[in-house]
């Protein structure tokens, strides 16, 4: 699991069907502090996610696609969660 914070929709006139009717968001991956760690992430928006919200990103393919419903689409990155609050413990 990844943390993220969304930064906006990615566009594209052309692309897979499996993407066809899907919004794919960009997300900066953060700490849990909320720090940027200076990668980017494009991943299929599952749960309305916003710009700005910090969400929980599922990065492995074969649960990406089980949560899509599809055993054959080419996707990674799955965003499954928005994050409320995070707390570490020491």
């Amino acid at each position: 699991m990844i943390l993220g914070r969304v930064l906006g929709p990615v566009v594209a006139t052309i692309k897979h069907e499996a993407y066809a009717n899907r919004r794919i968001l960009m997300l900066d991956r953060i700490d849990p502090a909320g720090k940027a760690l200076g990668g980017y992430l494009v991943a299929i928006d599952a749960v309305d996610a916003r710009p700005g919200q910090i969400v929980l990103v599922n990065d492995e393919g074969s649960s990406a696609r089980q949560i899509l419903n599809s055993t054959t689409a080419p996707i990674r990155s799955v965003i499954i969660g928005i994050v409320d609050d995070i707390q570490v413990e020491a």
